[in-house]
């Protein structure tokens, strides 16, 4: 048995409870224990366990510290470090993915029933938003277009969250200097939405005879579309179109609170990475988005220092896309009108 000061202090080292630990090494250890490496060992010449991999790999994410401190914690060498961190990550690729993906279509049933609970706007199906991973780059890689808005090197990871901050649909690997718009159309989501194998159930009939078809919410960096839905923009809006901006954002935080999550646990993702592989990257970040949804899959407690936030993207203006579809121009008015005359709760 374990003490609560002691699982406290492992999960503040981990970011993961004794029991999640214990889960993830039971996804990865097929894949670990297949691959026998010879270079992983410890000074004392014995060779690690899938639980001494999993824990060198964790640490490394979770604290984001350099590869020769993580060593130092565990007796091992940098390169061990690298080496076991990256093989957890194609472990975790084989083993975690049915931790992130999209739900089906009685899941689906609930998690509409979840978003409409929060601020009224029925058969919402999930938040979009994205954020910047930092990195600082040799100069031979440092193009402009890894160079963001606020003058960084950075990659794009979109996220997709359901109402309990499970990232549902992913795209990471764009540079920063790429707009929201742009990384939206060239992924496999919007393909799927616009050919309609995706936020494709049937309409959902409201009072008044008024249809909405399932949809996303997103700021104003992204089109208005008949599947995505964007706040009103201008000045002197009607009350309705007040109400329904409210109503927006308020359902939209979620997406914000998953991103600053996220960020918050797993901070090799936060700050500035030195010198990342740029091939390799975007599998960390996804084995991270992969933990992020086994720990709210488990049923962990939110660490005390990870900031109940939704400021993921400090200091980045807010993007604006002028784009809207004709069709989603008045699917929104409806919306909006019904919202208005709806009794608040």
């Amino acid at each position: 048995m374990h003490t609560d000061d002691e699982e406290e202090k492992f999960k503040s080292f981990f970011r993961v409870s004794r029991k999640t630990f214990d889960y993830i090494c039971s996804l990865v250890k097929p894949d670990l224990s297949s691959r026998p490496l010879s270079i992983i060992i410890t000074v004392e010449s014995k060779v690690l366990t899938v639980e001494n991999q999993v824990a060198i790999a964790l640490r490394r994410l979770a604290s984001g510290e350099s590869q020769h401190n993580v060593g130092e914690s565990f007796d091992v060498g940098q390169s061990v470090v690298s080496q076991v961190t990256w093989k957890f990550v194609e472990a975790m690729e084989e083993g975690g993915m049915d931790h992130l993906k999209w739900p089906d279509e009685n899941e689906m049933e609930e998690i509409k029933t979840k978003f409409e609970m929060i601020q009224g706007l029925p058969n919402c199906c999930g938040a979009i938003d994205s954020t910047h991973v930092v990195m600082s780059l040799p100069s031979v890689e440092a193009s402009n277009i890894w160079h963001d808005s606020k003058e960084n090197y950075s990659m794009i990871l979109q996220a997709i969250v359901d109402p309990e901050m499970r990232f549902r649909d992913i795209l990471t690997g764009w540079p920063g200097s790429i707009n929201n718009h742009h990384i939206l159309k060239s992924s496999g989501f919007f393909r799927l939405c616009e050919s309609g194998q995706r936020l494709n159930s049937p309409v959902k009939e409201l009072e008044g005879g008024i249809q909405i078809q399932e949809y996303i919410v997103g700021d104003g960096g992204y089109p208005l579309l008949p599947w995505l839905l964007t706040p009103y923009y201008g000045k002197d809006l009607s009350a309705s179109k007040f109400e329904f901006n409210k109503k927006h954002h308020g359902t939209r935080l979620v997406v914000e609170r998953a991103l600053a999550r996220f960020k918050g646990t797993w901070r090799i993702i936060d700050g500035v990475m030195w010198r990342p592989d740029k091939h390799k990257l975007p599998r960390i970040i996804l084995v991270c988005c992969i933990l992020h949804n086994i720990i709210i899959d488990q049923g962990d407690e939110l660490h005390a220092d990870v900031p109940l936030s939704h400021h993921h993207d400090s200091g980045y203006k807010q993007q604006f896309c002028p784009f809207a579809d004709a069709n989603a121009q008045t699917l929104r008015e409806q919306l909006s009108n019904y919202l208005s005359r709806k009794p608040r709760q």
